[in-house]
């Protein structure tokens, strides 16, 4: 078997249970079942330039190799190209779109550079699995390099459909450096579709199912939504947590349920819209009132970008609004925390919570879907209230699924998850459990390695 090598713009600690995010939790478990190299960004911020060797540390089966960046690299490329000009136009943000001609080549020159570290430890009969928009024109850097080894690409975020991608600079060029990848894998067909009539509207390429044809070349693009490993997972949130514990106690003993929500502190969330609905929620359906309490945990991130520190101060006073309307002594309605919160503390969470509340604007998958529905006990099953416009949708279509721009339709859907019979719940556990057996951390691994080990086109 050939040796994997993963790519991303940062490296996990594979020991920090407090990373949840999906690209972190997805290669994260896929490389500890397979072995391998994972080579990022260390998260340093140098004044001066480094040759490009990577440090390596070895952890069990995984050599992790780890390179830093500059301060005018982090500026350019993380901040500006990959955070200011790609995030936002890949879910469909064009408002927030921030396009410089100095971000664009900060992009070019950091992927440059881990071209190059790259090319110092890889060995002939390696296989390459490069991850996100971070890194979209590695493959191109590599190539120019004299690299041969086999390719893929996996895009852990939303691909825009072509009109929304043409109103950014050098989109051509973009999709371009792509199909110098063997492999381009997305989260849902929605995202498929829209790179391959991209390609055959604005590049001309002949499509043969999921086979496109660029020049002398053929590269498969196919959908191979993340999944994560749920006897993991389940296992975590059944062992005692003592904090979580006493505070489930509390709710029984005054016959309280709890929704939850789990997310990165960013716009593309929905967030204040989800708070917004949960006050809907109290409005229109009285009875629920200090009976049930929302519990949002929002993870820090970007902080440096101003939209985030906007969403934050939103958020803040949305939360303090509402507790103002509607709290009392013994009940707080909305408990807002903004932090990171360990894996294994979430997992517990999620199985003691009759509602997850996972409601994002545009979303590549959204893990936190899935980790609830693994969390929950078939005895007493939680109910997953899910964003249409989530990638998780496509496949977890026994969650209420509703539209995260409109509150009154989200108000309905907590009703009818607070008020479900314990019959309907347990079907719809039952179906969505089966779900992300069949496509798991390990299926997303096989088969994203068959299609670029075995060029074995994904069916149309």
């Amino acid at each position: 078997m050939s040796r994997l090598v993963i790519v991303s713009n940062r490296v996990a600690d594979l020991t920090n249970t407090a990373q949840a995010g999906g690209l972190a939790v997805g290669v994260g478990d896929s490389l500890r079942q397979r072995g391998g190299v994972w080579l990022g960004w260390d998260g340093q911020r140098l004044k001066y330039e480094e040759p490009p060797e990577p440090r390596i540390r070895k952890m069990g089966p995984v050599s992790l190799a780890t390179i830093p960046l500059t301060q005018q690299d982090y500026d350019e490329y993380y901040l500006g190209f990959s955070n200011s000009v790609l995030w936002p136009l890949f879910h469909y943000r064009l408002d927030l779109v921030d396009y410089k001609s100095e971000f664009l080549e900060g992009y070019r020159r950091v992927n440059g550079k881990f071209a190059d570290a790259l090319m110092t430890i890889l060995q002939p009969d390696d296989v390459i699995w490069i991850h996100d928009y971070h890194l979209i024109p590695l493959a191109s850097e590599l190539r120019r390099r004299g690299c041969t080894q086999r390719m893929g690409f996996f895009l852990h975020i939303p691909f825009p459909p072509p009109e929304i991608l043409a109103a950014v600079p050098r989109h051509k060029w973009l999709v371009e450096c792509l199909l110098d990848f063997d492999v381009i894998g997305f989260q849902t067909n929605t995202d498929l579709g829209n790179l391959q009539h991209y390609v055959a509207d604005q590049l001309g390429c002949e499509m043969s199912g999921n086979v496109i044809r660029t020049g002398e070349r053929e590269v498969i693009s196919g959908c191979f939504p993340i999944g994560i490993d749920v006897d993991a997972f389940s296992q975590m949130a059944q062992r005692p947590n003592e904090e979580v514990q006493i505070e489930t106690h509390r709710r029984r003993v005054l016959r309280r349920k709890q929704i939850i929500g789990v997310d990165r502190l960013d716009y593309t969330k929905g967030l204040p819209d989800r708070l917004r609905a949960f006050e809907r929620l109290l409005e229109l359906y009285p009875e629920h009132v200090k009976n049930v309490a929302l519990i949002q945990i929002a993870t820090p991130t970007r902080e440096e970008v101003e939209a985030y520190a906007d969403i934050r101060r939103e958020l803040e006073a949305l939360s303090g609004a509402i507790n103002g309307r509607y709290a009392d002594f013994n009940w707080t309605p909305v408990r807002y925390m903004y932090r990171t919160v360990p894996r294994d503390a979430l997992a517990a969470l999620f199985r003691v919570s009759q509602v997850g509340f996972v409601t994002p604007l545009r979303d590549g998958m959204n893990l936190v879907a899935k980790e609830y529905v693994a969390a929950q006990s078939m005895d007493d099953p939680g109910v997953l209230v899910l964003s249409k416009f989530a990638g998780a949708a496509e496949e977890l279509r026994e969650a209420l699924i509703v539209n995260p721009y409109d509150s009154d339709d989200m108000a309905r859907a907590l009703n009818r998850a607070l008020t479900m019979s314990l019959e309907e719940r347990q079907e719809r556990q039952q179906a969505l459990i089966d779900r992300i057996r069949e496509k798991d951390a390990n299926w997303w691994l096989k088969s994203f390695m068959d299609a670029l080990e075995n060029r074995n086109p994904v069916p149309a």
